[in-house]
C-alpha cells in the first residue's frame, strides 16, 4: 500500500502535472487582468481607452493612487493590463509578469478598495496565484522553458 501511495505521490508531483497546474494558473490569473484591460478599452478597437475610464481615474477612490491617478493612471493601468495578461499567457518572463500583477493587486488593495472583505473574497487568491508564479515560474509550457532550452 505504501509503495503504490509512493508511486501516485511521485506521479503527481512530476514535471508533466506541475506544468499544467502552472499552466492553468497563469490562464486563470491571466483571464482576470485580461477581462479587466477590455473593460476599459472601447468596444471594436485595440486599445482606444473609454472616455469614462480617464473621468474614474480622476474620481475617488482611484485618485487615491499616488502618480497614477488621471489620464497616467488610465493609461498605464489598461496597457500594462493587457501586456502583463498576455505575457502569463505565452508563459514569457513569467516571474516579471506575476511580479507586475501582484504589484498592481496590491496596489488596488491599499489604494482603491482599503476594506478588508475585497482582500479575502478576492484579492488573496490572485496574490496566491501571483506569487506560485513567482516562485515556481512558467513551468513545462511556457515559453520560458522553450527559450532556456535553447539558449542551454
Amino acid at each position: 500500500m505504501m509503495k503504490m501511495m509512493g508511486k501516485v505521490r511521485a506521479g503527481l508531483s512530476g514535471e508533466i502535472p506541475e506544468g499544467i497546474a502552472l499552466l492553468f494558473t497563469r490562464v486563470a490569473l491571466a483571464g482576470i487582468f485580461w477581462r479587466s484591460a477590455r473593460t476599459k478599452v472601447e468596444d471594436g478597437s485595440l486599445l482606444t481607452i473609454r472616455d469614462t475610464i480617464f473621468f474614474q481615474f480622476s474620481d475617488a477612490p482611484f485618485n487615491q493612487v499616488p502618480v497614477l491617478n488621471g489620464e497616467l493612471g488610465a493609461y498605464a493601468t489598461t496597457y500594462t493590463e493587457h501586456f502583463l495578461a498576455i505575457l502569463l499567457v505565452l508563459g514569457l518572463a513569467t516571474r516579471f509578469g506575476a511580479l507586475g500583477i501582484l504589484g498592481m493587486t496590491l496596489v488596488i488593495q491599499i489604494f482603491v478598495f482599503p476594506e478588508m472583505a475585497v482582500w479575502w473574497q478576492t484579492h488573496i487568491l490572485w496574490v496566491a496565484m501571483a506569487l506560485i508564479l513567482i516562485v515556481r515560474g512558467g513551468g513545462l509550457f511556457s515559453l520560458d522553458r522553450l527559450i532556456g532550452h535553447r539558449l542551454g
